[in-house]
């Protein structure tokens, strides 16, 4: 098995396309079916299968991505690790993050990186921290922040604490809840509307968690994929949200209250990294900056993030 029929195999498993994919390898078409069929044979069975509008993975197929994403991101690793031996650090960085995940400012960071790494080209994907997990175990990402969950800590992952913080509930101010003005438990929140992200993101999952625990059934009425059409529908007064207590800074207009009896289901944002031996040094840089320049300002009580 050659370097590059993996690197085949994973270009036409992405783009679904032999076509898409041998273009953007830059080899003929009859080439890279070549590659694939000789891998094919290799391993005595079919890895797709191929129709006249695309090509999807067979059950040996899907097996063999994983695997072949990480033996392709470790021979990168390698080929970094020699360079930055020789003083110089190069390739690429491979970075995933939450939307306003707490602890790191990700655009300050990766800007003091790029003025002291010049030569590493930076890749950013934007996702829920459940993806996030998925891609840095299967090698696609370098690291990623994200909200830690249960699936952490496995031979292919490990999560570097940032920072944490509780959980609090933002309304209108002309909610009951406002009026009130003291500290709710989930058992207060039963009947509520509710506005929350996707089952995907980091505070909705520490949400779920808790109101699970608390043996309370949640309904999300208005789910969302960004922040501020979460504060908007709240401001419009169309639901409660329960979210990290530094989202409280990013609309002044709206009432935040405390949350009591959510236990140990706080919002605990991590760093996600391969196994020691496996990070980069693009990575290994990026985290010995991230401690040289120490939590993002929301953390110390300040702006939000």
């Amino acid at each position: 098995m050659e370097l590059r029929h993996l690197q085949h195999f994973v270009a036409v498993a992405e783009d679904q396309h032999f076509t898409r994919a041998a273009e953007r390898l830059l080899v003929s078409q009859s080439g890279l079916s070549a590659s694939i069929r000789a891998l094919e044979r290799e391993l005595q069975t079919p890895l797709f299968v191929r129709t006249t509008r695309r090509v999807t993975l067979t059950p040996a197929g899907r097996a063999l991505l994983g695997e072949a994403e990480r033996i392709l991101a470790q021979v990168r690793s390698a080929h970094e690790a020699v360079a930055a031996v020789q003083g110089v650090l190069r390739g690429m960085l491979a970075l995933g993050t939450e939307q306003c995940v707490a602890g790191v400012n990700v655009p300050g960071l990766l800007a003091g990186f790029r003025r002291r790494h010049p030569d590493v080209e930076i890749c950013l994907r934007q996702a829920g921290s459940g993806a996030l997990t998925e891609e840095v175990a299967a090698g696609r990402l370098d690291l990623a922040f994200a909200v830690r969950s249960a699936r952490e800590e496995t031979d292919q992952l490990r999560a570097v604490p940032l920072s944490s913080e509780p959980m609090t509930v933002l309304c209108h101010p002309s909610h009951r809840l406002a009026a009130a003005g003291t500290a709710v438990a989930p058992e207060d929140l039963g009947g509520e509307v509710f506005v929350d992200f996707h089952p995907d993101w980091g505070p909705r999952r520490t949400t779920d968690a808790a109101f699970a625990a608390a043996g309370v059934r949640r309904g999300v009425a208005l789910e969302v994929n960004d922040v501020h059409s979460l504060l908007e529908l709240v401001d419009e007064n169309l639901g409660i949200a329960v979210v990290p207590r530094h989202f409280r800074h990013k609309r002044a207009s709206l009432t935040a209250l405390p949350v009591t009896g959510f236990g140990n289901a706080g919002y605990e944002t991590v760093a996600l990294l391969p196994p020691a031996q496996a990070t980069s040094p693009a990575a290994r840089a990026l985290m010995a900056l991230l401690d040289t320049e120490g939590p993002a300002p929301s953390q110390a009580g300040g702006r939000p993030s």
